[in-house]
């Protein structure tokens, strides 16, 4: 039933309260209009061809509108550069990397001494009394020099070369457990990837051929016969950075090692030997391009070591056997060298001069 206001019969279709008036929000734009399935035929149109009052539209035409269009294009974009980005390193030199590595070029000289080797109970007197009285201790005697940028490479550049060459030097030659002959991975994660096949073939078919001698790569003795008497290994030398070319840094390493040493503790029968001083000189030369220095690696290409006191008969290219206090240097002088065979390299050995001895 109408309200008071109301006709009996309601208020009538069309009028002010009609049951229109809650369409009359309603708004259809032309997009609207545009997307209906169904559109009625006009009056005219049904009178002339007899037509439904309704016909169906063909489905609108759906696509990418312009802008999702470009931001696919821009995702794409960005895509593609970073997968760039991600195989070229921004450091890399514009001809891609550097030479292939070298392959080490090692010589080992042994120093054989005159006399007896001398020795004492106390190691700081053996060092006092030596050449080595002013040698820093471990590796505050590898000290890093000042570092210069070059005309293609950064100070920073020159400084991580330098601190890679420090680092392998400090590894092959102060581990105690490199000395021993107990690990080489210190030094062997430090080499570029090129070198790894010629390092692991001298540790497993050692050689005298000036390629593959365990000596060449880093410091180690028989811990059969030899052992540490002081950790406090006294080092004294130099670092030096030079650019060979736009992609390569040379670093050159020239350094002084003595260690004190006594026999093993089975060679000892359980006394507490005499210790005595043994000497490596090794002179080092580094390559470095620019993936070696993102990868903290080194190409070892030069290592020209001479050590003592060792006897010239004695095998110095697996291991080290040095001669300990008391001792003397055998008789013979070092291997024949065959000049019919080819790759093979010169045996040496020199004298071991007595002003490189400990005054005791």
């Amino acid at each position: 039933m109408g309200g008071s206001a109301d006709p009996p019969e309601g208020t009538p279709e069309g009028g002010p309260g009609g049951g229109e008036d809650e369409y009359r929000s309603v708004v259809f734009d032309e997009s609207f209009v545009r997307a209906a399935r169904l559109q009625e035929f006009s009056a005219q149109e049904r009178i002339t061809d007899h037509a439904p009052a309704v016909r169906s539209l063909p489905p609108l035409r759906k696509g990418l509108s312009r802008q999702a269009l470009i931001l696919v294009l821009l995702m794409a974009l960005a895509f593609g550069t970073a997968i760039y980005m991600g195989v070229r390193h921004p450091y890399q030199a514009p001809d891609g990397s550097g030479p292939p590595a070298e392959p080490l070029r090692m010589t080992v000289i042994p120093l054989s001494p005159r006399g007896e080797v001398p020795g004492a109970a106390d190691t700081d007197l053996l060092y006092a009394r030596s050449p080595a009285a002013q040698f820093r201790i471990g590796a505050e005697g590898v000290p890093l020099p000042a570092a210069r940028r070059t005309a293609h490479f950064s100070d920073s550049q020159v400084t991580g070369a330098l601190s890679i060459a420090k680092d392998y030097i400090v590894r092959s030659a102060l581990y105690p457990e490199v000395l021993t002959g107990d690990q080489t991975r210190p030094v062997r994660v430090l080499l570029d990837p090129e070198q790894l096949d010629q390092f692991d073939r001298s540790f497993s078919h050692p050689a005298p051929d000036g390629r593959h001698a365990p000596t060449g790569w880093l410091v180690r003795f028989d811990p059969s016969q030899a052992e540490l008497a002081d950790r406090r290994i006294r080092v004294q030398g130099t670092l030096q950075a030079a650019e060979s070319d736009a992609g390569t840094l040379e670093v050159t390493a020239d350094h002084t090692f003595v260690y004190a040493l006594r026999p093993a503790r089975e060679d000892a029968g359980g006394d507490k030997a005499d210790a005595s001083l043994f000497t490596v000189r090794r002179e080092l030369q580094f390559r470095f391009d620019r993936e070696d220095l993102r990868l903290h690696q080194a190409q070892l290409v030069v290592s020209y070591v001479q050590a003592g006191p060792l006897s010239c008969a004695e095998d110095s290219v697996n291991r080290l056997h040095p001669l300990l206090s008391g001792q003397t240097a055998k008789e013979g002088g070092p291997a024949g060298t065959d000049p019919y065979a080819t790759g093979g390299a010169t045996a040496l050995c020199g004298s071991l001069a007595p002003g490189s001895q400990p005054k005791v």
